[in-house]
């Protein structure tokens, strides 16, 4: 729904879009500011989500504003940041990047995130592989 370089009444809009043609919920970009997330509650019925990147994220005035889930995507450290809310707030939901591997998708798990996405390979990588094979097989 924006909240970086899309924000303000133009977020908003777009969310009261959203849940009016059936969404769960919405996410909102790391800059957006509190004061949005606030006004953005006041008029939505749906979970808004919010994605953090950083540690340094102050989590307790995210909550404050109205946030319902944490959508942490901090790259080789999103375990750490997912470990970290866990300690602060057992209980809250969280979704989290898996990274690339099983090996950092079972970190941010054991870290302590309820839901992991994955970034499924490119059609590129995945065609690379069978042109792979069809060479092989000439």
């Amino acid at each position: 729904m924006g909240g970086g370089i899309t924000s303000g009444q133009r977020s908003i809009d777009i969310a009261i879009n959203a849940e009016l043609n059936g969404a769960y919920g919405v996410v909102m970009n790391a800059p957006t500011p509190n004061s949005l997330i606030s006004e953005m509650k006041s008029r939505l019925d749906i979970p808004i989500v919010i994605t953090v990147v950083s540690e340094k994220e102050d989590f307790e005035s995210r909550i404050e504003a109205g946030v319902s889930i944490f959508n942490v995507s901090g790259g080789a450290n999103t375990a750490n940041i997912v470990r970290n809310i866990r300690k602060m707030h057992p209980d809250f939901p969280i979704i989290a990047t898996g990274g690339p591997t099983p090996e950092s998708i079972l970190r941010t798990i054991e870290a302590g995130a309820n839901l992991i996405t994955y970034t499924p390979p490119t059609t590129g990588e995945l065609f690379s592989a069978i042109m792979d094979n069809y060479r092989g097989e000439l």
